[in-house]
């Protein structure tokens, strides 16, 4: 048997079609299969060294894409560096309505439409445009889920806003287009994390009024604060506090920030994740009161 070629730094780094590593003769399919190379798809291995993160995991499913084929989906959030949910178990692939593609374990094939102007490429990579990655989102999943996509593509300017009010209704009539198109209407550009929306939306849901992102308060020309959400007619500021609050240095200036609050005349409402995830009345309950005291004509409980 001759030699085998020395194998080619590539090889070590990103996935390859096992077929083109042997036919080039970097590699025989007796070495394939040894524990130097960890097999990801058919016919698609990785070096056993490099992390299996999601991003090597779409490498690997970009070699499997017929021709127009993207990675799609929180596939290509998760590409466009916009990190709003985890990163999905298995990577979202967009193929045409004729094309096929083989079903396998850690692949999720959606066929559909796919011109080309909603395809790009990140480095070397097919993927959704961001604004076709939104729309997809906004009609495929949940609509909290959506809505948090939504907010971080905004919110990262990956996307704007008055682009996709003028591109969604035109996709109507593609499956889940009028879901897309009705969340547009809560969508959130400031809104600065996942946690922050989803407070926002239970808000709304609850029945209560939309509150203002990201909201400056000043004492004259003075800024005193910039709250998450804010109603200003009713000095009520509500906030999430993540887990980084919880930081001695975050801590001490949380209270003399709020303090300050309290001098001028605001009232200050602070959640965290159990209060937005697993008490959602309750913490509607506590925002409708305190809306009542300061004067708001909102409604009893829903």
């Amino acid at each position: 048997m001759p030699p085998v070629a020395k194998v080619p730094p590539s090889l070590a780094v990103a996935p390859f079609r096992g077929a083109d590593a042997v036919a080039a003769g970097s590699l025989t399919r007796r070495q394939l299969a040894g524990r130097a190379w960890t097999r990801l798809y058919r016919d698609v291995y990785v070096h056993a060294d490099v992390p299996l993160d999601h991003r090597v995991w779409c490498e690997a499913a970009a070699l499997l894409l017929p021709k127009g084929g993207a990675i799609g989906g929180l596939s290509a959030l998760h590409l466009w560096g916009v990190r709003a949910l985890h990163p999905p178990e298995r990577v979202a692939v967009l193929i045409g309505e004729d094309d096929r593609i083989v079903p396998q374990p850690h692949l999720d094939v959606r066929r559909g439409s796919v011109p080309g102007r909603d395809v790009t490429r990140i480095l070397g990579l097919p993927v959704t445009t961001p604004e076709r990655t939104a729309f997809d989102l906004l009609r495929y999943l949940p609509r909290v889920d959506a809505v948090v996509c939504l907010d971080a593509l905004l919110h990262q300017r990956k996307v704007s806003l008055s682009r996709l009010t003028g591109d969604v209704p035109t996709r109507r009539r593609w499956p889940g287009g009028r879901q897309a198109e009705a969340l547009l209407a809560y969508a959130e550009p400031l809104a600065e994390s996942p946690m922050e929306t989803r407070l926002r939306l239970l808000i709304v849901d609850a029945g209560l009024p939309r509150p203002v992102a990201q909201f400056k308060i000043m004492n004259g020309g003075r800024f005193v604060a910039r709250v998450d959400l804010a109603y200003p007619e009713y000095r009520i500021a509500i906030e999430y506090d993540g887990d980084h609050h919880r930081d001695r240095t975050t801590h001490r200036f949380d209270m003399e920030r709020q303090n300050e609050l309290h001098v001028l005349g605001w009232t200050v409402l602070r959640f965290h994740a159990d209060d937005v995830l697993r008490r959602p009345d309750q913490t509607a309950a506590k925002i409708r009161a305190v809306l009542r005291r300061a004067g708001a004509p909102v409604l009893g409980l829903r």
